[in-house]
């Protein structure tokens, strides 16, 4: 009973309180007046700082003990004494002394005598004084030449440089001597009774100046000019001056490369090779090539033109303007070891007495002279490296000729009146030839003391109103091999290989002329030599050419000489 009065009770009181809460919601505030007495004005505690030094309250402190080092000294006698370091010695090689000057002299079979002299010497800093000399000659014997077929061959060539700061220059001057025979004689349309009758010696006389300078820092790079003099003991006479230069013309903050000529020709022949009528011949060219170079990452693109007018001043030929492409390019495929090349070139190849007289002295003092029109040139391929020791290079090349010079075998003339009119010289024709070639070359370095090389060029020709692309061959090869055996011998050897020839042999001066086409068959001509060195300024060698012995023809009717010895020596000096 007592529990549930208690409970009665709290339930009571629980309820009373409600309802007085009740009530007091339901009145209403009544508006007063607060007087503030004094305003109130925050204050700011004392903060606690925590100190940087705490106090340790351990109940056990330690104390660090102090600890005393003693060194103690004993003297001790030593007789050891270092020795001194001394560096390995490292053996070298004795550095090889060069000269600025050798002479080599050299005598053979066939009384061929080779010589040559070069010099070279330093007047003061950055000015020098050289030239060099050289002479071959061989007094003949061609076996079965029914007419004389020594040779003599003398060049000179002199001249001073000088380098400066901006700029360098050279002075230079030569001279040559050449005597050569119509030794061609045609087999057995003629024999020893018509050779005794004949003087088929040919001479050549030349001379030549000239000056060249190279500027660093300028606009215009470098410039040259030369004037040469060429003629012979038949009345012809060539006058030649080509002037040349290059420079960079800003435009619009590039560089154009630009190359400038001017090549004058003239010259003059006694007679044509029927009649005593004198030909003349003669043209002035002007000629400006500006390129632009394009560099990007791997590829290096020129891009140009060359415009070239000519002026004819001879007998025969028309003025024109030529315009030619002028492009060339190269891509890096992998670096060094590949790199491919192409190009669309073109222009105007001067044709000289001097230049073809060089590349066939049996030429008739009767020529009909004119420039060669290459139309273009377009060449692509691949080069580069197969290792550190191993290049490389093959490409294939498409060009298209006007007025082409072809040498042939000038006809056996009824009546004739000189000694060339035999069918023992030379002559030209002018035709549009078109020619595709394929040219492989291959170069290695073993090591230091062998070197190899190889190249291979094939061609096809198509002549416009020439039956045949006279002279010129199908295919040429060459290997060359040189090895330093030792400290003191030497040794080389090259080996040449020509295709076969198409030539003509003709008959003129009858009711009837007779012209047939004659082929001359392919030649090949192996060369080697051996050498031993004395010491540094004395050497002697030893050379063998044509060791096959084949006395093979280079032009119809113009056998060669055939297996040739030569023993010599070259000496080094400087004064």
């Amino acid at each position: 009973m007592l529990k549930q009065i208690k409970y009665i009770s709290l339930i009571a009181v629980l309820i009373s309180a409600a309802s007085f809460a009740q009530e007091r919601t339901k009145d209403t505030l009544d508006s007063e007046v607060v007087n503030v007495v004094k305003p109130y004005t925050p204050t700011v505690a004392d903060a606690f700082k925590i100190k940087e030094t705490p106090v340790l309250d351990d109940d056990v402190n330690t104390t660090k003990k102090e600890i005393k080092y003693n060194i103690f000294s004993i003297p001790v006698a030593s007789t050891f004494t270092p020795a001194k370091g001394k560096a390995a010695t490292v053996n070298k090689a004795k550095p090889i002394k060069l000269y600025d000057n050798y002479a080599s002299l050299g005598v053979g079979t066939y009384t061929t005598i080779l010589g040559e002299v070069y010099l070279n010497h330093e007047l003061g800093r950055g000015e020098n004084v050289g030239g060099y000399f050289t002479h071959h000659s061989s007094s003949g014997g061609i076996d079965g030449v029914l007419l004389d077929d020594d040779f003599i061959d003398t060049k000179l060539h002199v001249n001073y440089s000088q380098r400066l700061r901006d700029l360098s220059w050279t002075l230079e001057g030569g001279g040559l001597y050449q005597k050569y025979n119509w030794y061609g004689l045609p087999k057995p349309y003629f024999d020893a009774t018509t050779a005794d009758t004949l003087d088929v010696g040919h001479q050549f006389y030349g001379g030549n100046v000239g000056a060249k300078i190279k500027l660093y820092d300028y606009l215009i790079k470098y410039a040259s000019v030369r004037y040469r003099r060429f003629g012979d003991n038949q009345g012809s006479g060539e006058n030649r001056f080509v002037l040349k230069g290059t420079a960079d013309v800003p435009i619009q903050d590039e560089l154009i490369s630009t190359e400038l000529t001017i090549d004058y020709i003239n010259g003059s022949f006694s007679r044509n090779f029927y009649t005593d009528s004198k030909i003349n011949y003669g043209n002035v060219s002007f000629g400006i090539a500006p390129s632009y170079q394009l560099t990007q990452d791997d590829l290096t693109l020129n891009l140009g033109v060359n415009l070239v007018y000519k002026n004819n001043t001879g007998d025969f030929g028309a003025s024109k303007l030529h315009i030619y492409p002028n492009i060339t390019a190269s891509f890096r495929i992998i670096d060094e070891l590949m790199i491919a090349f192409g190009g669309l070139e073109g222009g105007l190849k001067q044709i000289s007495y001097y230049d073809l007289a060089q590349e066939n002295p049996f030429l008739s003092p009767t020529l009909y002279i004119s420039p060669t029109d290459q139309k273009y040139n377009l060449s692509v391929g691949l080069k580069g490296k197969l290792s550190n020791s191993i290049s490389y290079s093959v490409g294939g090349y498409y060009m298209n000729e006007n007025d082409k010079a072809l040498y042939t075998s000038n006809p056996v003339f009824i009546g004739a009146t000189e000694d060339y009119q035999y069918g023992n010289s030379f002559g030209i024709v002018y035709d549009d030839v078109k020619t595709f070639s394929f040219v492989g070359e291959l170069n290695v370095d073993v090591n230091r003391n062998f070197k190899l090389g190889a190249k291979a060029e094939y061609f096809s020709y198509s002549a416009n109103t020439e039956v045949e692309a006279w002279n010129l061959p199908d295919l040429k090869a060459s290997l060359f091999m040189d090895y330093q055996i030792d400290e003191n011998w030497f040794a080389g050897a090259g080996l040449f290989y020509v295709g076969e020839r198409k030539d003509q042999f003709r008959e003129f001066g009858t009711l009837t002329p007779m012209e047939q086409t004659m082929t001359l068959d392919s030649y090949f001509d192996a060369n080697a030599h051996v050498g031993y060195r004395f010491d540094d300024q004395l050497s002697f060698y030893a050379k063998a050419n044509n060791i096959a012995d084949k006395t093979y023809q280079r032009w119809i009717n113009t056998p060669v000489q055939g297996i040739q010895f030569l023993v010599g020596a070259t000496y080094q000096f400087d004064f």
